[in-house]
């Protein structure tokens, strides 16, 4: 048998399997989010960008960070407030949306979108609670 079409001897297994046509997002109390895929995008929810505001500023992790579920990977400054952006999963920091840098404000027009802060390789399944969108909707009407 040729080599190419023989089965490799060990499987990575992946966490957060999802289908390659629509990747699910979850979604964290404190209003980040994560794309469950192999890439793991993360940033902050379109209702945590419209209760900050005009975003000003944007502080991006370093690509090769390693960070605990819960840590601090960021900031956003907005002409209201500033907050920390906190990841959702335990893992190490694989990318950066550079764009952020120079353009803040991308962030109040697609932050679950294009204007994703981070991809992340995930380490483990979180142990935190994480929502479904609806979940999330209903989580954030109780506001």
């Amino acid at each position: 048998m040729c080599q190419q079409w023989q089965r490799p001897q060990s499987v990575e297994k992946r966490l957060f399997s999802v289908s390659a046509a629509m990747a699910e997002k979850k979604y964290t109390e404190d209003h980040e989010w994560i794309e469950l895929s192999e890439d793991g995008k993360t940033c902050i929810s379109t209702y945590a960008a419209k209760a900050l505001g005009d975003v000003v500023y944007v502080e991006l992790p370093e690509v090769g960070l390693e960070v605990s579920e819960g840590d601090t990977i960021g900031a956003v400054e907005s002409v209201k407030s500033a907050s920390d952006i906190l990841t959702p999963v335990a893992g190490t920091v694989s990318e950066v949306n550079s764009a952020l840098e120079e353009k803040p404000s991308a962030l109040n027009k697609d932050p679950e979108g294009e204007s994703w802060i981070a991809k992340m390789n995930v380490e483990q399944e979180p142990a935190g609670v994480l929502m479904s969108k609806e979940e999330y909707a209903k989580f954030t009407e109780d506001d």
